[in-house]
């Protein structure tokens, strides 16, 4: 690093310096902010507390992600849009995992399923069209899907088809992120899960010149079908 630009950085920093940032345990605007999860919520955009406002928010969140929303009124119309999908993707092989509510609706596909209960290999994973899995919530805040080993089949299955499905309930749509952690801790206490994840939008990077290229690192499409 030639001198010249040493000292532009560290003339930088110095403006920087000059403008106090907000310390972590206050609030935007400087003040106190209480304890929890009500503090992390002031630091966080406000969401609608209706239920219809948040699932527009996540409606919005999917478009800006490039994530595929479906919103269908019940299982029957759940399972014909699968069945598009299926013709539109040309999907020939699936893998799912057994769920109340996979298993009303993965049969329709007519396809050879692997499910992750006959502990098909890493191979046979990335072989199939797609991945069907169920998930723990939605998150209108951010357009992710929160989906644990428990409930979506193991680690592999969200991962390794280029193509990866969720099936959830408009019961299932929580506000924001500290929704979905206190789903967390309600729903599995002391015995967590090994494995947590937050999907947003299919995978991509923008390492290289900034150029952004989807599937990288795991599925390149991600569609949610979402049953009021």
């Amino acid at each position: 690093m030639n001198s010249g630009k040493r000292k532009e950085i560290l003339g930088r920093i110095r403006e920087g310096l000059r403008v106090p940032a907000p310390r972590p345990h206050n609030g935007p605007d400087g003040a106190p902010a209480p304890s929890g999860l009500v503090q992390q919520r002031a630091w966080l955009p406000a969401v609608s507390p209706d239920p219809d406002g948040q699932l527009a928010l996540f409606e919005k969140n999917c478009v800006h992600l490039r994530t595929d929303f479906q919103l269908v009124a019940g299982v029957e119309e759940a399972a014909k849009v699968l069945v598009n999908l299926r013709d539109v993707h040309q999907w020939t092989v699936a893998a799912a995992h057994h769920h109340t509510l996979l298993d009303q609706i993965v049969p329709a596909l007519g396809l050879e399923t692997r499910y992750m209960e006959e502990h098909p290999g890493s191979q046979s994973l990335e072989s199939c069209s797609v991945g069907i899995t169920a998930c723990d919530a939605l998150i209108a805040q951010t357009g992710s899907i929160l989906l644990t080993a428990r409930s979506a089949g193991g680690r592999a299955l969200s991962v390794l088809p280029p193509h990866h499905l969720v099936l959830a309930r408009a019961d299932q749509l929580v506000p924001d992120l500290p929704g979905a952690f206190e789903l967390l801790q309600a729903k599995y206490r002391d015995y967590y899960p090994s494995f947590i994840t937050f999907i947003t939008g299919p995978s991509r990077t923008g390492d290289i010149e900034r150029i952004l290229v989807l599937g990288a690192h795991g599925p390149k499409n991600l569609t949610v079908i979402l049953i009021r």
